[in-house]
């Protein structure tokens, strides 16, 4: 899960649960997101790499194009 590439759904940020759907097991699944970098603000639309992952559905996040 770590360094899969997902795209952002819903927006990541401070005091915000985003969220990415990322390619797994063969298809696209939904999980909730939280910014990597504290502070970080991450809109809708944004390509991003999960740096951690949490089971069952939660996700760390970074923008790929900082």
């Amino acid at each position: 899960m770590v360094g899969e590439l997902g795209r952002v759904t819903g927006t990541v940020g401070p005091g915000l649960v985003g969220e990415v759907i990322v390619r797994v097991r063969g298809g696209a699944e939904a999980f909730l997101a939280y910014p990597a970098e504290p502070g970080e603000r991450i809109e809708r639309g944004t390509v991003v790499m999960v740096t951690e992952y949490q089971p069952p559905r939660t996700v760390y996040v970074t923008s790929v194009y900082a």
